[in-house]
């Protein structure tokens, strides 16, 4: 399980920006929960997953995980348990190197680098068999650099390539944000079966309130570094996307907006 006990994070501390966006805020995570994170810009929603990955520094509390403080981990270590995908596709690969490439430094995350070939000929078809699950056809396209792909295929390769090597969480930061409707669509259903597939914990911040819905067992709402709505199970199978949207014009009604 992991969980965030009592955090504090400030952001400018002494000066006049300063802003404490965590004060004492706790959340779990348990083994296998798929949980969807909403919320307005600012809430805190991706701060929170760059804390679980150890991106930003925390000024109080703990991250435990199974029962032991990972706070002062370096992000590198955490990693070797954590695959994460940004919204960006391009930060999940090198745009100059081929298909193949960039699989084999997927594959090899987490080991010690020696002075050897730096793709495997013998793991090529295990990257074709990993690839052809995509339905894309880039098993078919190893030497392509990987920078001439769509965005749709970078991420999906990007997701493909997080979860090569065995991880536990798998962390997503918006991750069909830049992609048009229907590429979406097909990068979640592949997240969904993919979760799935490996048993993850799954984290997913996304401002597709449809997804927040029909994906994942846990749905969570943050606003200014509070948990606003929480719901899971068969209470989150019963929310529609008009509950999100009724509370979103709330919150906005409240700030002035």
């Amino acid at each position: 399980m992991l969980e965030l006990n009592h955090i504090t994070k400030i952001y400018n501390a002494g000066q006049i920006t300063e802003t404490c966006l965590f004060n004492d805020f706790s959340l779990n995570f348990h083994d296998g929960d798929f949980v969807s994170v909403v919320g307005s810009n600012g809430s805190g929603k991706t701060s929170l997953l760059n804390i679980i990955c150890g991106t930003i520094p925390i000024d109080g509390g703990a991250v435990l995980l199974d029962g032991k403080d990972i706070s002062e981990m370096p992000e590198y270590a955490r990693y070797r348990q954590i695959g994460r995908v940004y919204q960006n596709p391009a930060m999940g690969s090198c745009p100059d190197l081929t298909i193949a490439e960039n699989m084999a430094l997927a594959d090899c995350k987490g080991k010690r680098y020696g002075l050897q070939r730096g793709v495997n000929g013998k793991r090529l078809a295990h990257y074709r068999e990993l690839l052809s699950t995509l339905g894309l056809g880039l098993e078919n396209k190893l030497d392509i650099p990987v920078g001439s792909l769509s965005g749709g295929q970078r991420q999906a390769m990007s997701l493909l390539m997080a979860t090569m090597t065995p991880i536990r969480f798998l962390i997503l930061d918006e991750h069909t944000a830049a992609l048009d409707p229907k590429t979406a669509e097909t990068i979640m259903e592949l997240t969904d079966r993919i979760v799935k597939q490996k048993h993850l914990t799954a984290i997913m911040v996304t401002h597709n309130l449809r997804y927040a819905v029909e994906y994942g067992n846990r749905m969570l709402m943050l606003h200014k570094g509070e948990i606003v709505l929480e719901k899971a199970a068969e209470e989150k199978a019963a929310t529609r996307v008009s509950d999100l949207l009724s509370l979103f014009n709330e919150i906005s009604v409240e700030c002035g907006n």
